[in-house]
């Protein structure tokens, strides 16, 4: 019976270091693990931290990249106004240079119809119907018809109001049938190419 004590007090001995061994090596895991959590957690920390910092970023770039892209934007526009403004002038340039030279033109070609003019105007009825006259006729009337397709007009004279803008007085005249300031003579025609006046009317006007 001794004997059988003292194994059984042996063995609760050995069950006691066994328990009292195995008690660190508990200690210590969960102690790694609780540094392995406690890293875990500053490092998802850290990376909360970093986010907004790079999102700031982005958003500095994104801005600064709009930034140019209206200053591009914004040039091209310019360069397109600067464009289309020259353009309209170089066509106002082109039209007015036509105009003159046109208005060169007509005003050299106007003394051949004044010319036609006093030359018909002297001949006779009977003298009228002879080949030459008819020729001549039929020569100055198709002069007048391209000089109308050129927007070549007369400047209506005698019965109208005097207007300096297109009458140039040259003498005053009394007259039982117009009133005064009416034109009452037409000593030469003038001309008006499209809405300027190319030679302005002679005229004598009614005192």
């Amino acid at each position: 019976m001794r004997v059988e004590e003292k194994e059984l007090d042996e063995q609760i001995v050995e069950d006691t270091d066994s328990e009292e061994s195995s008690e660190p090596g508990t200690n210590e895991a969960a102690d790694s693990g609780e540094q392995n959590a406690d890293a875990e957690t500053e490092g998802a920390e850290s990376n909360k931290k970093k986010k907004p910092f790079l999102g700031k970023d982005k958003k500095e770039k994104a801005n600064k990249l709009q930034e140019k892209v209206d200053e591009l934007e914004d040039k091209v526009k310019r360069q397109m106004a600067e464009f289309d403004n020259f353009r309209k002038r170089s066509e106002k340039e082109k039209s007015a240079m036509f105009e003159t030279g046109a208005k060169s033109v007509v005003e050299k070609i106007l003394p051949v119809v004044d010319n036609f003019e006093r030359g018909l105007a002297g001949l006779s009825e009977e003298e009228m119907k002879q080949p030459f006259a008819e020729g001549m006729n039929m020569v100055y009337k198709q002069l007048i018809t391209e000089l109308e397709k050129l927007e070549v007009k007369p400047i209506e004279a005698v019965g109208c109001e005097f207007n300096p803008e297109l009458h140039n007085a040259v003498m005053q005249v009394e007259s039982d049938e117009y009133e005064s300031g009416i034109i009452a003579q037409e000593l030469q025609k003038g001309y008006t190419y499209r809405d300027s006046v190319v030679r302005h009317s002679m005229v004598a006007v009614v005192q």
